[in-house]
């Protein structure tokens, strides 16, 4: 039997979706076609304060395997890498918002943060690396 591609792609993005505990509305998979390989931007979004932050990226030769490999990701990062508290606000806002990420160290974490944004638009007041749980 031959696998539809489309409901392949939708199953692996709800298993995804499913797996980092967001609703469907919450996470974005932004594909961008290169030469000889597709890279894949998992944004999650954040209704509190209505903002997108960069959950993870990986590549494949095509959308499913860009995928595959997210979704080898979500189910192992948090064993790989460490979790981070950053209290940051927008430019212009007297309103302070605090936003969780995982990432290898405080570097990816800032990188996650500021992700398809202009850099100056938002000011950090604080990092921290999570205590083990």
């Amino acid at each position: 039997m031959t696998v539809d591609k489309n409901i392949e792609l939708a199953n692996l993005q709800a298993e995804i979706s499913n797996y980092i505990g967001m609703g469907p509305n919450s996470v974005v998979y932004n594909f961008e076609e290169h030469d000889h390989h597709v890279a894949l931007h998992l944004i999650t979004v954040n209704p509190r304060h209505n903002q997108s932050f960069l959950y993870h990226q990986t590549e494949g030769v095509d959308r499913i395997q860009a995928l595959k490999e997210m979704l080898d990701y979500v189910r192992e990062h948090k064993q790989k890498e460490s979790s981070y508290t950053i209290q940051w606000s927008i430019q212009g806002e007297h309103l302070l918002h605090t936003s969780y990420f995982s990432a290898k160290n405080i570097l990816g974490a800032l990188d996650k943060l500021y992700f398809d944004r202009d850099p100056n638009t938002i000011t950090v007041f604080s990092v921290n690396l999570n205590p083990l749980a």
